[in-house]
Formats: C-alpha cells, structure tokens, sequence
C-alpha cells in the first residue's frame, strides 16, 4: 500500500494494526526479509571512498545467519532478556550483526562513541551492559582508544569489530578480550536458543539528550521498533527494489530505524558509506557516482547535508534517485527549493523522536512536498496539539518510557508523549512544526519563531545555512542573534548582510542584533545543527563585549557552559585581584540573567 493522503492512512486503520503489519519484532522483519528476499543485497559497504574500491555485499541470507551467530555467541556470554550488549561502533555490516543479534539474546544499547568515557561508563551502568561491542583500532577513527579509557572496561567483556579489510583488532593479554568477527564465526548460524520474543519485550535502550548533560536512555519495545519500521516504506514509496545511502550512524534511530530496519524490512538495498558514514570528504566528493554505479534511489539527509549536497557539483547520471528524505532538524523551505533545482531531486520531510522509535510523521513521496509540513501522522497513531502549542503522540511506536522512571514526568504524561515542539495541523492532516519550544525567543513579552527568521537568511544568494539563537539582553531579556555559514565563493561580512536581509524578516522586533559569520555551525553526530553551543556561544559574545568596556584593558576571557539545565558563565581576568572590578563588572550585568563567577590570574 503506498500513502498519498491521510483517508489512505485512515483506510488502512480500518484493519486491526495487528493484521496490518508483516511481524511485530525486530527478529520477525528480518527473518522475513531474508525468506523472501534471501539473495538480495542487504548491504554495500563501501570500504573507503573511492570508486575503484571494490565494496563488501551482504546478502539478506548472509544478515539473518549473521545476526543469528551474534544472538547465539551474546546468550553464550551470559546476556539474558534484562541484560545489554553495548556498541560503540560505526555503521558497518559487523555492527548491524551486533545491534539486531542483541535484541534477540537481550537488548541493544547503542551508545556514542564520540561522548567523554566517564559518561560511557554511566551508560554501560545503566544499562546492566554485560558485554561491549567495541570498534578496533582504525587509522580514520579511534573508537579503541576513547574505549580502553572508559573507567571500569576492564571488568567487562569487550569484543573488537574491524572493519572489512582492515586488520584485525589488537587484544590485551586480559581473557575478557576477543574480536568479535572470530568468536562470531564460531557460532552455529541458526539460533540455538528459544529467545521468546513478543511485541512487548525491550528490545533496546537509546540514550538521549544531545550531546552534553546527563543523557536519558530511552526503552524501546519490540513492537515500538517494528512499528516504525514496516510502516514507513508506505510513505517512502520504497520496496525491495530500492537502494538507499545510509551515513547515519546506529546509535541514533535515523540510522538504525528511518532509514535502516526501514529498509530491512522490505527487502531494500543499504549503502553504508565507510566507516566516517557522511564525513567521508572522498565519498562525498564521489557523491553522485557512487548513486549512478549503485542505481541509488533514495537519498537519507539531514539539512545539513542537502545544503551540502547542493554544492556539490551533479557529475553523473542521477536519473535513479527518486527522492531525498530528510529529517533531524525543520527543513528550510528555501534550502529544499535550493536543492531540488540544483538536482532535479523532490525533497520530503521527516519529524522523528527517539521517544517513539525514529518517526512521528513523514511526507508521502507520491503527495506534493508542502512547504514547512513534517508530514502526515504515523498509521494507528494520534498526533495533537495542546493548549500550549506543543505537539504531543500516542501510539503502538511511543516507548514506554525511561529507565529511570523520574525522568518521564513532562515528557510521558497519562499515554501521551509531549515533543516539546511548537506545531499546528493543517486541514489536510498535515503536520507543521513552527520551533521548539525550548528554542522560542522572548523578547520582552514577544515570542520569536527563530525558524521564521532563518527562512530570510537562507534566501540570501551568499548564505549557506543559518541558525537563530537568543542573545541574552538587559533590557529585554532575549533577542535573537544568527549564525551563519557562508556558501563557497561568498564573502560578506556580518553587518552587511544584516543590513541586506533585515528588510526581509517578518517582524521588525525578530531582527537579529547581530549576524555571527562562522565557518561552521556545531552540529550533532547526525550532522543536525547543535542549537545549545550557539546558545553558549551567544552569551559569551555578548557579555565579552559588555565586559571590555568596563575591564580597564585588562584582557577578559568568557567561557560560557550548561550547569543542569541553565547556562553559567566563568570569567577570566588577566592581573591581579581587584575585588572593586569584579563588583562593578557584576553590576554591569543589569538584568541579564546569567550567573557569573569571577577568577583573576
């Protein structure tokens, strides 16, 4: 069944979810795409970027032999149904035989192996992690080195993946040492054990939170997972024939859900782009003629890489590529419409949280992309809008909660969960996401929609991508200040591409006070842009600039940082202690509402 409109999802819902949906287990898609669809690539690995590089096929008999080893060789390490394995790799074939052979022995914890090893450690706490799956040295990425740092590794089993053709992971004399692809081959390639699997089991825990602060690992069902997961291709237009380019990487559920089980589920095809995913500069410089010798007929994008992307000059034959999903992040209504005349590409949107599985609604393929829509509600879902203006879910994808049942309050409330997004639904039952709330400015008493105020930079010719952040005031207490990466070749400097773009702002009081140029906008490991270091950038460029004119030509150094869930600033003077210029830079704050601690040196 494809999706054009909501009476087709609303169709569907006339028959029982349960009689709608292929299986209702992680387990049960793939053992099923493997009987239908055995002999068909699952996989292509590109080991390294270029073209000449032969890749690694896996075929969907191959994963399901795989994945069954993984189950078997993680049950004979002791995992059971409320233990956990932990990865802390890169989207390789390897890796996915660890993450879905863990739902099956146990629950899969994939984990971020850019986050600092004290807060892995919290993590492998948390999730009772009996065994870590762990990436083996790499000259592109030393996952190996940030793991042998983790306080406490030594206590726990740790199987090494090498990517395909690398060499073989380096092992310590320790016994709870082993490389993972060796101990794999060693295990029968059917499954040994009775997993007794249902719709209701955990099947993983996600952690969340960004990327600083104490994360919150989020439990995801059988039945959350498999929701998402066979549904999606109704909207996609997708079907076994389809070969999309996975870069995301599987701690995130874009990688291991939009866009992964997704595609497992119906038999797709998956490119796995080497073990940098879409921070490979030679695949990315490739681009477009990985998708013509590929056949790639969907792209899998976050903003960031359409904007990207369109820089990227089209030198191949593209015809293949039927659409570009995007998701992570709004979509600029300008930088689709940028994209789509530089490719010839249709773009579609995706509004997604960890919290449900990866999807909350998607734009149909076969349906006219609608400017600024996140698309229609998930299948057997209800989607509404409080009296608040945020958007808030129920449905068989919403995970049942946090491990630790203290963190649900104002996220899961009486079955509902709460986004924490700002949205309306228009008539056709699309839904519009207009910010964050989290991310609104207040100036004064005046909200300010920042998306509404990067849609006016973006239509600028030089500008590449924009993020609007609150820069705290006195006065008003927040106004909005941008950010901005430039496109190759342009060169203007902040203020004069204010002066240029203010005119095209929608409101005379959502005018930034100021326009940052950067090289680069943070983004996460997703390569969605990373809102709270701008906020922290912000404050310190504003109380820089407060506290030089006051400093008597002292040097003055402000580092800004999150302390919970508010922003503190720490304030380096250059000289001797001088208690009466602390107090009168104290006093230079006025109103503005951030706390400041003084050292001198």
């Amino acid at each position: 069944m494809i999706f054009r409109s909501l009476a087709d999802i609303e169709a569907l819902e006339r028959t029982p979810c349960e009689q709608a949906i292929a299986a209702r287990t992680t387990y049960g898609l793939i053992e099923r795409a493997a009987r239908l669809h055995g002999a068909r690539d699952a996989f292509v690995y590109l080991p390294d970027g270029e073209l000449d590089t032969a890749p690694q096929r896996i075929t969907y008999a191959e994963l399901l032999a795989n994945v069954n080893r993984a189950a078997n060789l993680f049950r004979s390490l002791g995992v059971g149904p409320d233990d956990s394995v932990a990865i802390l790799a890169p989207n390789i074939p390897s890796t996915q035989y660890a993450l879905w052979g863990a739902q099956v022995a146990g629950r899969a914890c994939p984990i971020n192996f850019m986050l600092q090893p004290e807060h892995v450690a919290g993590l492998l706490d948390a999730a009772n992690a009996k065994v870590v799956v762990a990436f083996g040295e790499h000259a592109q990425l030393d996952v190996a080195g940030a793991v042998r740092r983790i306080p406490g590794i030594e206590q726990r089993q740790v199987l090494w993946v090498s990517a395909p053709g690398a060499p073989t992971p380096a092992l310590s004399q320790r016994a709870n040492e082993a490389v993972f692809e060796q101990a794999l081959a060693a295990q029968p390639d059917s499954l040994q054990f009775d997993p007794r699997l249902s719709p209701e089991r955990i099947a993983s825990l996600f952690h969340t939170g960004g990327t600083t602060g104490a994360p919150k690992l989020v439990q995801h069902t059988h039945g959350n997972e498999a929701h998402t997961s066979w549904f999606a291709h109704m909207f996609y237009g997708f079907d076994e024939n389809t070969v999309e380019i996975n870069g995301f990487p599987l701690f995130h559920v874009a990688g291991a859900f939009v866009y992964g089980l997704a595609m497992l589920a119906i038999g797709a095809t998956q490119v796995l782009p080497t073990v940098l995913g879409m921070r490979d500069a030679a695949f990315l410089r490739n681009y477009w003629k990985f998708c013509e010798r590929e056949k790639v007929g969907a792209l899998a994008c976050v903003p960031t890489i359409l904007a990207g992307l369109c820089n990227q000059p089209v030198d191949a034959d593209i015809a293949s590529v039927k659409v570009a999903y995007t998701g992570g992040s709004p979509l600029p209504t300008e930088l689709a419409d940028r994209f789509e005349k530089a490719t010839g590409i249709p773009v579609r949107n995706i509004l997604g949280m960890t919290e449900c599985s990866g999807l909350v609604s998607i734009e149909p393929l076969h349906a006219p992309r609608v400017p600024g829509s996140a698309g229609l509600r998930m299948p057997y879902s209800e989607v509404k809008i409080r009296e608040d203006g945020v958007v808030a879910l129920r449905g068989p994808h919403v995970s049942p909660g946090y491990t630790d049942a203290a963190r649900n309050a104002g996220m899961f409330e009486d079955g509902w969960l709460v986004s924490g997004d700002l949205g309306r639904i228009d008539a056709q039952g699309y839904l519009h996401v207009t910010g964050r709330a989290k991310d609104v400015i207040i100036r004064g008493s005046h909200n300010i929609d920042p998306q509404l105020v990067e849609d006016a930079f973006l239509a600028h010719p030089g500008v590449a991508m924009c993020a609007v952040v609150a820069e705290p005031d006195a006065h008003s207490g927040e106004v909005a200040m941008a950010f901005v990466t430039l496109k190759p070749g342009a060169s203007i400097a902040g203020d004069a591409l204010l002066a240029e773009v203010a005119p095209r702002v929608y409101e005379r009081p959502a005018i930034p006070r100021r326009v940052v140029v950067i090289d680069t906008l943070p983004v996460t490991a997703i390569g969605k842009v990373y809102k709270p270091a701008l906020r922290l950038r912000a404050i310190e460029i504003k109380l820089q600039e407060l506290f030089a004119s006051q400093a008597d030509g002292r040097e003055i150094v402000v580092t800004a940082k999150e302390r919970g869930s508010a922003a503190v600033a720490d304030v380096r003077i250059a000289g001797a202690e001088d208690p009466a210029l602390a107090a009168r830079l104290q006093a230079a704050l006025g109103a503005i509402a951030v706390p400041v601690a003084f050292s001198f040196s």
